[in-house]
């Protein structure tokens, strides 16, 4: 919700990635914030394989507008925007200021 606002607004549609390889057939889950909110949330009965705590998973086209729509709602710190040009990250200067 604070993170990236786009889904609970107007219901935009991100695709979902599982970094860690798994073999179990995918299944409908919501994909949920750490926030406290019934509007926060990813992804509602988006099908991905079982997952354990601290598997990680990709949220793609975050694009411009995660950062720059993010907040410091419930006193939570912004999402750090990191760039990945020729195989590098960057991380811009506005992720810093911020």
């Amino acid at each position: 919700m604070n993170d990236l606002l786009r889904p609970a607004l107007y219901s935009a549609y991100h695709k979902i990635d599982v970094v860690t390889d798994s073999k179990e057939e995918p299944r409908p889950v919501d994909v949920v914030g750490p926030v406290c909110e019934s509007g926060d949330f990813f992804a509602k009965d988006y099908p991905l394989p079982p997952l354990a705590h601290n598997d990680l998973v990709i949220v793609n086209s975050a694009g411009a507008y995660g950062f720059g729509m993010g907040s410091n709602y419930n006193s939570r710190g912004r999402s750090a925007e990191v760039a990945l040009e020729n195989g590098k990250t960057k991380i811009p200067l506005s992720t810093v200021r911020a």
